[in-house]
């Protein structure tokens, strides 16, 4: 299990919301991909669009995406993301997302993604690899 934790605040504006106020929930899932991104960004010390040319692949592709909505978050708030990878595997590894307002969650989620490069055979299609050792050590 990963220990690095990333954090960073985001105040909710008016494009981030419903008719209601409150944030449409496709958007909890954009902060959620941000945060990815900006995660392994911060532990490996390379920014998200030299990731690829640094480790010869395509990105770190999502395969799945979850959330519990436990309050609504509305505009004008200023919530607290808090980022980590729970697990690494041989090619894929899961991102927990927690957002929180006033101290209180909000939303709990998750993300499993890839080590995604080109497919040696159709440079056209994308495969997993192994995450290289160097890659999970900086998350420790």
């Amino acid at each position: 299990m990963a220990s690095f934790t990333f954090r960073r605040q985001l105040t909710i504006e008016w494009g981030h919301c419903d008719p209601a106020g409150i944030v449409f929930n496709p958007r909890i899932f954009e902060f959620f991909d941000t945060s990815s991104w900006l995660l392994f960004e911060a532990a490996l010390g390379v920014k998200a669009k030299e990731l690829a040319s640094t480790y010869n692949i395509v990105g770190i592709a999502l395969v799945d995406a979850r959330a519990n909505f436990l309050k609504p978050i509305k505009f004008g708030d200023v919530i607290d993301i808090a980022s980590r990878v729970s697990e690494f595997r041989r090619s894929s590894f899961d991102v927990e997302h927690r957002l929180s307002v006033s101290g209180a969650l909000a939303v709990d989620g998750g993300e499993s993604r890839v080590w995604a490069v080109r497919d040696e055979n159709d440079p056209d299609k994308i495969a997993t690899a192994p995450i290289p050792p160097e890659v999970i050590a900086k998350f420790e």
